[in-house]
């Protein structure tokens, strides 16, 4: 499932990028760095109506790399990372989060 995302390693350590997938337990995304095997992350994104079947839901995973796939040369860095707590954030005011976010992503 791809979907803008915000990946946050520590407060001056932010990246920008979109999930390649997304289950209950885990989250694969790609950056332009690599993340050791074991480091906590926090990962931020909005689930579209679609999805939710209801209102645009934004979640913020804490997440620890497992796994990192090697690059092909100039490609971006794959990353799984097993999420181990989540939380539903509240509105922003803003009935489209989705586009918000998105707008975010593309700064």
């Amino acid at each position: 499932m791809r979907l803008p995302a915000i990946v946050r390693v520590d407060p001056e350590n932010e990246f920008h990028t979109e999930t390649q997938n997304v289950s209950a337990r885990g989250v694969f995304f790609y950056l332009n760095r690599t993340l050791p095997a074991g480091t906590r992350c926090e990962v931020t994104l909005t689930f579209p109506p679609h999805i939710t079947l209801t209102d645009a839901v934004r979640v913020r995973f804490t997440a620890r790399v497992i796994r990192v796939d090697a690059p092909l040369p100039s490609a971006r860095i794959g990353t799984a990372a097993m999420i181990e707590d989540y939380e539903f954030l509240k509105s922003t005011g803003s009935s489209d989060f989705l586009s918000a976010l998105t707008r975010e992503v593309g700064n």
